[in-house]
């Protein structure tokens, strides 16, 4: 099933920042952020065991608990199992993202992308999120950012494993679709060009964003395009970049980054119009992108999310974006004349 057919809506919830992404986030905070969400009128909900070693799982089970299950979708993630063993938070090999969920739960988390282990992550999703079931499930950072030099192993692994087990889920009806969830290109490449397995969409983060988007419209796009499916963003203000935080890809934002940023900033303010209505109508523009799930960890943000996807920006913001080349020249923009 094709994911526009399955998410309720361009914006969803990423669920991330609920795990204690960089910060200790109180817990009437972080349900009260989902409870903003649910008033929005936001239904689709993006988690993961990983955000904060089941933390963002348990939170969201607990804001969405007497919803009516069949008004929303949820998509989680398998390749991490989370033990009740403790372990030393600080001591964790996270690659490129050490320090992002050190405030979270101190559980083990077990890498692992085989059958039996995609079973049991889904089965300790349900509990945790307290359903009876996951409408979309993604393979989680088959990638280079998390494994280096070792992600094309964990990839086999996870075709082995991950991969099959959930195209039989989809297909027998337990889960409505599957893909990958990850923060680089090649991975989806690499299962697009598979014989074997068949995913339905893709969950990719940071790479189809404003501040950085032509290496995914070099093959990712048209490739998606062609087999009729869909990507889900994550990530849209780049770590906050965007949006005037200090970080992009979880870390400190680099000169040239910054530099972008500054440029964006003074044609967008020419224009009167917000950082967060361009990177989200930009991100939404491409045919490919069937929603936006923009992270949020107090509740004023979710209003913000719902004002810049409904801000009304004019056709030469775009235009002159495009000549500045601070987009890709085969980037669609949401011109409107």
């Amino acid at each position: 099933m094709a994911l526009k057919d399955i998410l309720p809506g361009k914006l969803g919830f990423g669920a991330a920042p609920l795990g204690n992404m960089f910060r200790d986030i109180p817990e009437a905070e972080a349900l009260a952020t989902v409870e903003a969400a649910w008033n929005d009128g936001i239904r689709y909900f993006d988690n993961a065991p990983f955000y904060g070693a089941g933390l963002a799982e348990i939170r969201m089970g607990e804001a969405l608990a007497g919803k009516p299950r069949e008004n929303y979708v949820i998509s989680t993630k398998v390749g991490r199992v989370i033990l009740d063993e403790i372990e030393d938070v600080s001591a964790r090999d996270l690659g490129e993202k050490g320090d992002v969920f050190k405030h979270g739960l101190p559980n083990k988390i077990v890498n692992d992308y085989s059958e039996d282990a995609t079973l049991r992550s889904i089965e300790d999703s349900l509990k945790r999120l307290r359903t009876d079931r996951i409408d979309i499930a993604w393979v989680h950072d088959v990638a280079q950012d998390f494994y280096g030099d070792e992600w094309l192993s964990v990839f086999e692994s996870a075709r082995r494993g991950a991969f099959k087990a959930l195209d039989r889920l989809r297909d027998e009806g337990v889960i409505k679709a599957w893909g990958l969830g990850v923060n680089r290109v090649e991975p989806i490449e690499l299962l697009l060009a598979l014989d074997g397995p068949r995913p339905d969409g893709f969950l990719l983060a940071g790479r189809y964003t404003l501040l950085d988007h032509g290496r995914a419209l070099q093959r990712l796009v048209p490739a998606v395009a062609r087999r009729g499916l869909g990507l889900v963003v994550g990530g849209p203000y780049s770590s906050g970049a965007l949006v005037g935080g200090p970080n992009f890809e979880y870390a400190p934002a680099t000169p040239e980054i910054l530099s972008r940023v500054a440029a964006i900033k003074a044609i967008a303010d020419r224009y009167g119009i917000s950082m967060k209505a361009a990177g989200l109508q930009f991100a939404l523009a491409n045919p490919v992108v069937a929603a936006v799930i923009p992270g949020a960890s107090q509740p004023s943000r979710i209003s913000e999310d719902r004002a810049a996807l409904e801000e009304v920006v004019p056709a030469d913001f775009w235009r002159e974006l495009r000549e500045a080349r601070l987009v890709d020249p085969a980037a669609p923009l949401p011109i409107v004349d």
